[in-house]
């Protein structure tokens, strides 16, 4: 259903181009009625705002011509908004409005009836009339009839982020029956600069509406950023329930999970309300499970700290925590609705930190993106000694306006692939890259992370070239850009063969029978997947590449590699606050479990 309105003589999909004419016609005057309540009522049941309401109940926000003609227009970040008011008539009135002015202004920003729509929502919040559901405030009306019989979600739905479907056949009998089920996720991610600063408004867009924001955060991260915390939300009369939990490896178990999930039922937490996690990694591995258990599915904002959580960790759909002494055991597919990244909060973090990191960045370049793999050719080391351009560094270079292309490329390019594949439902996932054989002695190294992805890049940069798949010269590049940021492409751990072979047994196994090491192929920026090398074809390999890393810069050894140097945890560790039971024995000749 839509509203007859001649449309503009542009390729402008037809509901985009009749939210702007209602944009550009909507009369503000209304909202300057001194009775809130009056000038509520009025804007709700004029023509222009309620063939608005029809528009943005029925729009198909995920249709690939509405994607386009927003982006066209710089308007993507409507989007998350226009999927929020599809099932708007469940929502609080003053959700609505303040959204729906929202829309409209990134729309029609000249005209002036957005902008006192959205004045209107601000001031909503918090009054009787603002708290009512909109399909309450506008009572019966004929389309909103039709709509519920079409799209159960528009009148009834649990939670705007999430819509399911699905059909099933049956014998004449009823005796074999058949089904297909579907779920459409949605999430949005901005990259933002201070996203605490006072006048910063998507913290509070999220949650003044809801008056409150129940968050779980890091101990260290409270240390350094709860004042801001506190002051931000103060500042914009929210109330704000702080749970703070030490987030370290050994952290990581399933009671650090069951004890989340009774703070979520203590704070009264309802099903639709969006949860904040704000920390790195770990904490997005057991708050995003605890949100995944809690209700079954509660929504959850993910404002990253460290640069591993803010472009990988966290706006993963992958939550987790250990489980009977493996990593990563128990799990489930949970994405955040919403994942902010803010390089600011790097400026406090050591430099090991932001260098390891950076590999997560780097293979998400070799494999799909040219330019960014250009440009951490240019400014790479730049960008840890100055973290990510929020500190001043003598004689170094302003890499304020390259941090910000870098971390935007590296989210963009990580959810564009993982995205598609939610479920982990296939094999051929460009991000695995350096991931092949670097989960069988990341640990037994004690390394970072990112230093034993490094190596795994490096080595599978090597074997494409030695398939044919890769020119020399961008082997080479490879190899020199992931020295240059002080990465690892080398550890005496390789030598060890056994280890490597094991390594790459258990990975086939995981992987369903086929390695997929995902590589270069043709040039940088592009993916390929290599076939599992022979056990000699291994260890051959492993002697060439030790005589080309340890040629190179250190002897291929990066600066701070260990975890012990930038002091952290022994890798080794997992979580230890688990039930006494007694883990399952694998059958003889099967591998152990390996992290999710």
């Amino acid at each position: 259903m839509g509203i007859d309105m001649p449309l503009p003589a542009t390729s402008i999909a037809p509901p985009i181009g009749r939210l702007i004419q209602i944009g550009e016609v909507l009369d503000p005057s209304p909202a300057d009625l001194a009775d809130l309540e009056a000038a509520t009522m009025t804007m709700l049941t004029s023509t222009d705002l309620e063939a608005a309401l029809i528009e943005v109940t029925h729009v198909d926000a995920d249709d690939e011509s509405i994607s386009r003609a927003l982006a066209d227009l710089g308007a993507v970040e409507a989007l998350g908004d226009l999927r929020r008011l599809r099932t708007g008539l469940t929502a609080s009135t003053a959700t609505v409005v303040g959204l729906l002015g929202r829309v409209l202004e990134m729309l029609a920003p000249e005209a002036p009836g957005p902008a006192m729509l959205s004045d209107l929502g601000r001031r909503l919040i918090g009054t009787a009339i603002g708290e009512r559901r909109l399909l309450d405030a506008l009572g019966p009306r004929e389309w909103i009839d039709s709509l519920a019989l079409t799209d159960p979600h528009s009148v009834a739905a649990t939670s705007p982020y999430r819509r399911s479907g699905g059909h099933v056949v049956a014998s004449d009998d009823d005796r074999a029956v058949e089904a297909v089920m579907t779920q459409e996720t949605f999430t949005s991610l901005r990259v933002v600069d201070r996203v605490l600063d006072l006048d910063q408004p998507l913290l509070a867009d999220m949650y003044a509406p809801l008056g409150r924001c129940v968050a779980f955060v890091d101990s260290n991260v409270i240390g350094h950023h709860g004042d801001a915390l506190r002051a931000y939300f103060g500042h914009h009369g929210i109330e704000l329930t702080v749970l703070v939990h030490r987030a370290m490896e050994v952290d990581k178990g399933v009671r650090t999970v069951e004890h989340m999930l009774g703070e979520l039922k203590a704070a009264g937490v309802a099903r639709h309300e969006p949860v904040l996690v704000m920390g790195g990694g770990v904490l997005a591995d057991t708050a995003g499970l605890a949100c995944a258990l809690y209700h079954r599915s509660t929504p959850y904002v993910m404002l990253s700290t460290s640069l591993v959580a803010g472009i990988d960790a966290g706006p993963s759909p992958r939550t987790c925590c250990d489980g009977f002494g493996y990593k990563n055991l128990l799990g489930a597919y949970h994405p955040p609705i919403l994942s902010i990244t803010d390089r600011h909060f790097f400026a406090s973090m050591p430099e090991g930190w932001l260098r390891h990191g950076l590999a997560e960045v780097l293979k998400m370049a070799i494999v799909d993106d040219a330019e960014l793999f250009a440009l951490l050719e240019s400014v790479g080391p730049e960008l840890v000694t100055t973290r990510f351009g929020t500190l001043a560094v003598d004689g170094q270079p302003d890499v304020e306006s390259e941090a910000g292309r870098v971390i935007a490329a590296a989210v963009r390019s990580y959810v564009a692939a993982e995205y598609g594949n939610l479920y982990e439902t296939h094999q051929l996932r460009p991000h695995a890259y350096g991931h092949t054989w670097s989960p069988g002695f990341e640990i037994s190294a004690g390394l970072l992370h990112g230093h034993a992805v490094s190596i795994g890049m490096g080595f599978g940069a090597f074997l494409a070239h030695r398939a044919d798949l890769l020119p020399e010269r961008d082997m080479h590049r490879i190899l020199a850009v992931i020295s240059r940021l002080g990465l690892s492409t080398w550890h005496d751990v390789l030598d060890d063969h056994d280890l490597v072979w094991t390594a790459q047994e258990r990975m086939v196994e995981k992987r369903g029978g086929q390695l997929y090491a995902p590589v270069p192929r043709g040039r940088i920026g592009a993916v390929g997947y290599l076939d599992a090398p022979t056990r000699p074809e291994l260890e051959a390999a492993l002697r060439d590449y030790r005589v080309l890393a340890t040629a190179g810069p250190r002897g291929g050894i990066g600066i701070e590699p260990h975890c012990r140097d930038v002091g952290l945890e022994d890798p080794a560790t997992v979580g230890t606050d688990e039930p006494s039971i007694e883990a399952p024995v694998a059958p003889p000749g099967r591998p152990r479990p390996t992290a999710a």
